[in-house]
């Protein structure tokens, strides 16, 4: 008798530990499932929102090109996915002049009355070595690099280079710019061999290098583009 209850205190001794063994397994697998997936979720959320943030660069070229073929109010809607109401949008031409608008409609008319006062046709903004560096769950910074075609004919076009620097802030759960600077490194007139634009840079090369330093100067800046309307 006396031997049976040892038997049994031993098998309960020993379930009780099995149970406690597979209770720690049981623990350390959830544990290994909680934490994986956090880190999961985590490594996948990063790269999800830094191609969100890009994509703002991407639609205010879209924008831009609206305006840049004449449709004023489809870049305005397409703007509204980019920027917030209030958003402040600078641009600083080679020749130091400095625009500043506030809210995506105003830098929208200012955008049409550039291209239509160049008298371009047609736009191509063309992007890239875009970075995102995300400072905290609501905001980030974003540079880009721009190459953009302005089409005056079809033998002329004028090109512009420069760097897009934004303040990127999440709003409603979306990603807008808040803030814009565009820095123009350049802007050039490129014309087809044979052209009559080509004839005219041509005729007044030629004719400026007979003249002084300073006649040289103020023909430049007379046919410098782009036209800026005034602003600010």
């Amino acid at each position: 008798m006396k031997k049976s209850r040892e038997i049994k205190q031993v098998a309960s001794n020993l379930f009780s530990l099995l149970v406690k063994r597979l209770s720690l397994i049981l623990m350390a697998v959830v544990m290994v499932l909680v934490v994986g997936s956090k880190f999961d979720v985590a490594s996948a959320s990063q790269p999800n929102t830094e191609s969100e943030i890009e994509d703002l660069a991407v639609c205010y070229a879209y924008g831009t090109d609206a305006i840049g073929r004449g449709d004023v109010l489809g870049g305005k809607n397409i703007y509204d996915d980019c920027f917030t109401r209030d958003a402040e949008i600078t641009a600083i031409f080679p020749s130091g002049v400095s625009v500043t608008k506030y809210g995506a409609n105003a830098w929208a008319d200012f955008v049409a009355d550039v291209f239509q006062g160049n008298g371009y046709t047609a736009t191509q903004h063309l992007l890239g070595s875009i970075r995102v560096n995300i400072q905290n769950n609501n905001q980030a910074r974003m540079s880009s690099y721009l190459h953009a075609t302005h089409k005056l004919s079809d033998t002329s076009i004028d090109v512009a280079n420069g760097t897009y620097v934004d303040t990127v802030i999440k709003q409603n759960g979306n990603w807008k710019i808040s803030k814009r600077v565009l820095t123009l490194i350049d802007f050039l007139n490129l014309a087809s061999p044979g052209s009559p634009e080509a004839e005219v840079s041509s005729t007044a090369s030629t004719s400026a290098s007979s003249r002084s330093a300073s006649d040289v100067s103020n023909q430049s800046k007379k046919s410098h583009r782009p036209y800026i309307p005034n602003s600010n």
